[in-house]
C-alpha cells in the first residue's frame, strides 16, 4: 500500500492540524518563520470532514496561536488557480479583522501570518521561500509587522536542491516533497519531529475513510487540471478557425481589390 502525501491538502490539515501534534507544527513553523516558539495551540476546525465527501475543492487549512499574540494560518495549496495572491491577501483580512474584539485598541491585535505551500511556482523569479511584509516606498520602511505572508514553492525548491541557507526548513520540505527516498530516510534520523510526522502518514494510510477523502481531494485537482487545459485547447482550437475565416475574407476582399 502506498503511503499518502502531504502533498495533498487532507493529509497536510490531518498531520498538522490535529490536536495533540502540537508539537510536529510547532517544530515546522520554527523551521519557516526562523523563531523559537514556547507556545502553541491549534485552533478547532468547524468544518466536519464528512462534508469533504461532497466539497472537494472547499480550503483545508490549520490555524494556530503561537506565543499568544501571533495568529498562524497554513495550508498547502495543489493546484494553480491563478487566484493565490488575492485570495490570500482575503484569508490574512479576515483573520486579522476578526481577531480584535469590540472596543478594543487596534494596537494589541495579533499580528497574523499566512503561509502558502505551493505545489506550483507563483513566481517566476526569485527563490522558492518569499516573504511578503507591508512597507513604504520611501527608504523601504516596514510600516507594520502585523502583516506577513510566506510563499513556498515545492517545484521551486526541488529544482533549487541544496542550495538554501535554512537547514530546518529544507529537511521538512525534502520529507513533504517525498522525492528521495535516501534523503527522507536521513531527514527524519535528524529530526525527532519529522519522524513523528511520518508515523502520523503511516497511520492515516492505513485507515480506508481518509483514503477515500485523499483520493477524492487527489481525483478533484485531476478533474480541475483536465478541464483547464480542454478549455484552452478549445479557445485555441476556436481562435485558429477564426483567424481562418479572417484570412479567408481578407483575401476575397484583396482579390476584388485587383
Amino acid at each position: 500500500m502506498q503511503k499518502l502525501k502531504l502533498t495533498n491538502d487532507f493529509i497536510f490539515k490531518k498531520v498538522f492540524g490535529k490536536k495533540g501534534n502540537e508539537s510536529i507544527l510547532k517544530n515546522l513553523l520554527e523551521a519557516i518563520l526562523k523563531i523559537k516558539i514556547e507556545k502553541i495551540e491549534i485552533q478547532p476546525e468547524v468544518k466536519l470532514e464528512k462534508d469533504l465527501i461532497d466539497d472537494k475543492t472547499g480550503v483545508l487549512d490549520v490555524k494556530a496561536i503561537i506565543d499568544e499574540k501571533t495568529t498562524i494560518n497554513i495550508e498547502m495549496q495543489m493546484e494553480d488557480k491563478y487566484n493565490m495572491a488575492e485570495r490570500t491577501l482575503f484569508y490574512w483580512s479576515a483573520l486579522y479583522h476578526t481577531g480584535l474584539k469590540k472596543a478594543e485598541d487596534y494596537r494589541i491585535n495579533n499580528k497574523v501570518v499566512t503561509i502558502n505551500i505551493l505545489k506550483y511556482d507563483i513566481f517566476k523569479e526569485g527563490p522558492y521561500h518569499e516573504i511578503i511584509e507591508l512597507r513604504r516606498r520611501y527608504k523601504n520602511i516596514l510600516l507594520t509587522d502585523k502583516l506577513e505572508i510566506h510563499f513556498i514553492q515545492l517545484t521551486k525548491f526541488l529544482k533549487e536542491g541544496k542550495k538554501t541557507d535554512n537547514k530546518e526548513l529544507w529537511n521538512w520540505l525534502t520529507f513533504i516533497c517525498d522525492k528521495d527516498k535516501r534523503e527522507v530516510e536521513k531527514v527524519m534520523e535528524e529530526n525527532e519531529e519529522i519522524k513523528k510526522a511520518n508515523e502520523q502518514l503511516e497511520y492515516l494510510t492505513g485507515d480506508e475513510a481518509v483514503r477515500r477523502i485523499a483520493f477524492l481531494r487527489d481525483k478533484a485537482e485531476w478533474d480541475y487540471v483536465t478541464n483547464m487545459n480542454g478549455a484552452r485547447e478549445e479557445g485555441i482550437e476556436k481562435g485558429r478557425k477564426e483567424g481562418r475565416k479572417e484570412g479567408k475574407k481578407e483575401g476575397l476582399i484583396e482579390g476584388k481589390k485587383l
